[in-house]
């Protein structure tokens, strides 16, 4: 694929009603759906460093994500095209109703910028849908809402930051640091 050519408009179009419908059956929570926009399913939470790789890892991530944030929304900001991927600029919106890993409920929303990029091969199939975000965004919007001045709250407090300490450990999925700069640039 060359880099520098972009694909006819109607593929741009069809790569862009795909990642819009990838969107709204996520929301809808149609696995699915959501699913079968992919050949096979492949996510990359770069700030966290973990892939979802299959059906059964992508659909584990949809459900531990969807019991912390039931609600949880996407609002558009900007579409773009490159070669090889549609990129979509978004803010992801939820309340922390549920735990999300070991870190318990706190009852705040958050509203946090993201970037997605959706990248699909030659064969004009979604192989990667790679995710950009802060976490301490987020982290900073759900401790938020925990009452400090109160024991409970303190509690409430601890048992996150042990559940962020928890989460914390562990090492980088190796498929993200086995990266290749492209052969033609210079």
């Amino acid at each position: 694929m060359n880099r520098f050519a972009l694909p006819s408009e109607s593929v741009l179009r069809a790569r862009e009603k795909l990642v819009l419908d990838h969107f709204h059956d996520e929301v809808a929570q149609d696995w699915d759906a959501t699913l079968s926009t992919f050949p096979h399913p492949h996510y990359e939470l770069i700030a966290m460093m973990r892939v979802h790789d299959g059906d059964a890892e992508v659909r584990d991530y949809y459900d531990d994500t969807r019991v912390a944030f039931p609600d949880q929304n996407h609002e558009i900001i900007a579409f773009r095209h490159s070669a090889d991927a549609v990129i979509v600029e978004f803010w992801l919106t939820g309340t922390h109703l549920g735990p999300l890993g070991s870190i318990p409920a706190t009852g705040a929303a958050h509203r946090t910028r993201m970037t997605a990029y959706f990248v699909f091969d030659e064969d004009e199939n979604l192989v990667t849908e790679r995710i950009y975000f802060d976490q301490l965004s987020i982290l900073k919007q759900l401790v938020a809402g925990v009452d400090k001045r109160r024991p409970s709250g303190l509690l409430k407090l601890a048992r996150i930051v042990r559940g962020v300490l928890g989460m914390a450990g562990g090492a980088p999925d190796p498929r993200l640091l086995a990266t290749v700069p492209p052969k033609d640039l210079g």
